[in-house]
């Protein structure tokens, strides 16, 4: 392998590592918030992907259609968290888990009769000649999506760290009873998590929609993805949830270049399996401690 195959390998890696990012920062961010694995994210990423290509068929421009689409996703996740996963929050984790796996069966159903099994194309948000970097080409929607990414990395930055609600959101995943006797509604909380984790599993369909089309199936496979990224990084750590996905993109370019695409899932679970042998806490997870 030449350095010119190196580097596309490379580049491809961390186009499609960055969606399973941003879907695992939404399993991060619900898992933190309510103990749930919410199975069913990568169907937000389909609901907002083929909502938005809806809306630019009704004859909205893209720049109106995408905040539009976002917004309906987390509408959507909002009302699955109220009508379905609140009332059912003291079940045990297996009921939520076999909940959430039956409700992205579910969607992916009325993504079918809705939109159809035919795959539907998106304009790229970019309009711009591919890039030549060192021999290896470059989308210019790969570093829109790059570029989206560190935005978003960003201002949850901002939102966890520097903003009340955000810190709130942490008090209430770390400890929800102190949080209470502090004036946190957890049921806001829970709310709050489900809503902004739609909205980012929605940006992941839409960015990724213009290079590979989006389809009514194509939320199981990335949500699935995003899950495993969220168990290499660390399922407590947003920033380690990313640095697994980049990760497991990375891997997934190389084994299918080098090796065949038909082995990269398999390389995508031997990893998983590997990190819950040997690192079940992830291989970027944070030390936690408690004051006693």
């Amino acid at each position: 392998m030449d350095s010119t195959q190196f580097l596309q390998f490379l580049i491809t890696g961390l186009t499609v590592g960055s969606i399973y990012s941003l879907l695992a920062i939404g399993f991060v961010t619900i898992y933190n918030s309510s103990g749930i694995l919410n199975f069913a994210q990568g169907e937000f990423a389909m609901i907002g992907a083929l909502s938005c290509i809806t809306l630019t068929e009704f004859g909205l421009p893209v720049s109106a259609a995408i905040p539009l689409a976002i917004l309906f996703t987390a509408a959507i996740g909002l009302i699955i968290e109220r009508s379905i996963i609140y009332p059912a929050r003291n079940h045990a984790p297996v009921t939520l888990i076999i909940i959430t796996i039956g409700l992205s069966i579910f969607l992916k159903g009325m993504g079918l009769i809705i939109w159809g099994g035919y795959p539907k194309t998106l304009s790229p948000m970019v309009q711009a000649d591919p890039i030549q970097f060192f021999g290896a080409v470059i989308n210019p929607q790969s570093l829109f999506i790059f570029a989206i990414l560190f935005v978003l990395l960003a201002l949850l930055y901002v939102f966890f760290d520097k903003t009340l609600l955000g810190s709130a959101l942490k008090a209430s995943a770390s400890n929800p009873g102190a949080a209470s006797l502090m004036g946190i509604n957890p049921f806001t909380m829970s709310a709050l998590s489900f809503t902004l984790a739609a909205a980012l599993g929605a940006i992941a369909g839409i960015i990724i929609t213009p290079l590979t089309d989006a389809t009514y199936e194509m939320g199981f496979f990335i949500g699935l993805k995003g899950f495993v990224a969220m168990v290499i990084g660390g399922m407590n750590n947003i920033s380690g949830a990313v640095m697994g996905g980049l990760l497991l993109g990375v891997l997934e370019a190389f084994s299918g270049g080098m090796i065949s695409s038909t082995y990269s899932d398999a390389v995508s679970f031997t990893v998983l399996l590997l990190v819950l042998f040997f690192k079940p806490n992830g291989l970027f997870a944070r030390a936690r401690g408690e004051r006693v």
